[in-house]
This record gives C-alpha cells, structure tokens and sequence, in this order.
C-alpha cells in the first residue's frame, strides 16, 4: 500500500523549500523503499532549487543519504528488507555502451525507481538525482542502494552519496593519485577537503590546499594539507611551482570550476601533469586559451563524475576505512539538523559557514 511521509520540496526557482505530505507508492519489481535515517544538504540540492540543473519542478530535494530497506518488489534480489544501505545515483545498467566496453563509472543509463513520488494531489515529484532522500522514507531503484557496514554512523556513511565521495574519487580514481605524488587542490569546501583527504590517503607526499577564506585553509590542514596557499593575496601558480621544486604538481584538482581556477590548474601543473575539474561550471562560462599551450604541456585534462566511482566497490571499503580510523569522514559533519532547518542550511552552506549540514531522523 502507498504511504503518506514528510518531504523538502521545491516548487519553483529561487523559492524557499517547503515541507510538505509526499506520497510514496508501491515499489515497482525492482524498487526498494528506504526508511531515510540521514541526508547530507549538498550544493546539487541548491543548483536544483535554483533551476540549474532543469525546469522539472516541483522537486524532491536531498540525494546524499543513508537509510534502512523497508519494503522491496517482487523481483528484487540486490538488497533484502534491514539492509542499512547509502543511496547512490550511479545504479549502474550494465548495458549501455560505457558498460559495455568495461566502463560502468561512466553508466550512461543509471537505473531509477519505475514509480514516480508525489504530492497529494497527485502531482508527480522530480526527485534529485533520482533519490529524493529529504523525506522521511524515499522510492529507488534496488541499485540505488549499496549496502554497508550497519555500526557506520548514518550522518557520516550518508556523505559518500555524492559531495565526499566525488572529492575522494577526483583524487584516487580520476587522478590516479599515487604515493610520492605532488598535488594541490583548489576550493576547500566538501569536495576540495575530501580530494585532500582522498591525496594524503593514497600517499601523496605534498598537498597544497588553496582558497580565498581562511577558516577554509585551517580544515584543509586537519584533512592532510601540507601546505596552504591564500588564492586573495598569493600568486596561485607560482606558489605552487614554488612548493613543487619549480615544476608544478603532478595532479591539480579544480574543486570550484571557474575559468580562472581552471586556468590556475592548468598552469600550475607539472609537464604532462594531470587536471581534473570535479567543481562544476554554469553553462554560460567560457575559456579562451593558446592552443600551442595545449599541445606542448601535454598531460592529461579530466573531468570527474561523481569521482569516478563505483558505489558497489567504493562504498564499502571508504567505510571500512573510516571505521578502522584511516579516513576522517566524521569531520564533514559540521551540524545535524531537523527537516524543517534545511531553508536554513542553505544559507549555510552559501556562506561558507559549514561543511555539511546532515538532517538526521
């Protein structure tokens, strides 16, 4: 039977998020129902309530979650009722054309719920990212759930959803950070911190945190930054040439996506240096460069999606290390919230004033 469960929603651009009754419906052969026990507030959620990401509204905010499976379809086989899962939105097909050449990061069909959410009135809600987490229980696809260790902590296992884990990733699988490697990483919010994190996990040996706010920088250090640059008073990229023995680092991770931070990247790699731009760009942003550059520095220049991961390979074992205390994963957690405090931690977010704000039932 359909059940009646609170949720954020946004009805329109640039309007506050409401919370309202949702209607979650029977799940379909292969979805699953998620008793949601914690949700990150990530910047995705804003870009949606923005209208940066499409005009699809009203939307069911909220994607970086944790939970316990409640109610499965008939033909679920993935994930069985308790299982305490992290919800992904890389529920990989394994038969478009990127699986099939042995590339499922870049799944280009990701499975979603056969059901749509809605509103009591029967409007049909767009959830994010294909999850719609900030309620009270949501409907995924049974590979939108991984499941993992049930003594991780909700409000940390939650972050590996998206912001944490596309940080981690830009760093080990994107960049193939490697021990001995020179990195900087440029943008210290969630994403830039957890590149850092994901560096100094891989054994990198220099890691150069850069921002413009310094609050930003002294969490940069607690993750493993071994050098701070202030990007409002400081040369970027002679600095981090200077911190590089005059090269460039190997890898430079583009956690803002601006053109100039993009360029600053560029520029201050190492020849055949790696760049990878995890911080996403609005549509209307341009670069105009020499071409000449391009061709004689050589390397290699990434994007990163969702850190090139594989929730079924990566969740587990970036658990695993936070409990064994090897990766920090509970230093994200500046705040857990109500639902109804979620309006609030936007501005939060927006002021720099946190890393992540968690909702936790």
């Amino acid at each position: 039977m359909s059940e009646t469960v609170r949720g954020v929603i946004a009805r329109a651009i640039g309007a506050p998020v409401e919370v309202v009754d949702v209607v979650i419906p029977d799940p379909g052969p292969h979805d699953v129902v998620v008793r949601v026990q914690s949700c990150g507030v990530c910047h995705t959620d804003l870009h949606y309530r923005e209208g940066g990401i499409n005009d699809e509204f009203p939307f069911l905010l909220g994607h970086e979650a944790a939970g316990v499976v409640e109610t499965v379809g008939a033909a679920v086989t993935h994930v069985a009722t308790g299982d305490f899962v992290v919800l992904n939105w890389r529920a990989v097909c394994g038969e478009c054309r990127a699986c099939r050449r042995g590339r499922p990061w870049y799944c280009f069909a990701s499975n979603n719920a056969s059901k749509k959410m809605t509103l009591t009135d029967g409007t049909e809600l767009s959830p994010a990212l294909g999850i719609g987490a900030f309620a009270d229980k949501t409907l995924v696809h049974e590979g939108q759930c991984t499941k993992i260790d049930p003594e991780a902590d909700p409000a940390v296992a939650g972050l590996l959803g998206c912001g944490v884990m596309a940080g981690i990733g830009a760093a080990v699988n994107t960049g193939n950070v490697s021990r001995g490697d020179t990195v900087a990483v440029i943008g210290c919010g969630g994403v830039g911190d957890a590149a850092i994190a994901g560096a100094r996990l891989a054994g990198a040996r220099t890691i150069i945190a850069i921002d413009r706010d310094p609050r930003k920088l002294a969490w940069a250090t607690d993750f493993g930054a071994t050098h701070t640059v202030d990007a409002s008073a400081e040369d970027v990229v002679a600095r981090i040439q200077e911190l590089t023995d005059g090269f460039g680092a190997d890898v430079v991770i583009d956690a803002v996506g601006r053109p100039e931070t993009w360029k600053q990247a560029f520029y201050g790699r190492d020849l055949a240096g790696t760049v990878v731009l995890v911080g996403v760009p609005t549509p209307d942003m341009t670069i105009e460069m020499p071409l000449i550059d391009l061709f004689s520095r050589g390397g290699a220049l990434k994007s990163s999606w969702y850190g090139d991961c594989l929730p079924e390979r990566d969740f587990p074992v970036l658990v695993d290390l936070y409990r064994q205390g090897r990766l920090p994963l509970d230093r994200f957690v500046t705040e857990r919230i109500a639902l109804d405090e979620v309006e609030r931690a936007f501005t939060a977010m927006h002021t720099g004033e946190v890393l992540r704000s968690v909702v936790v039932w």
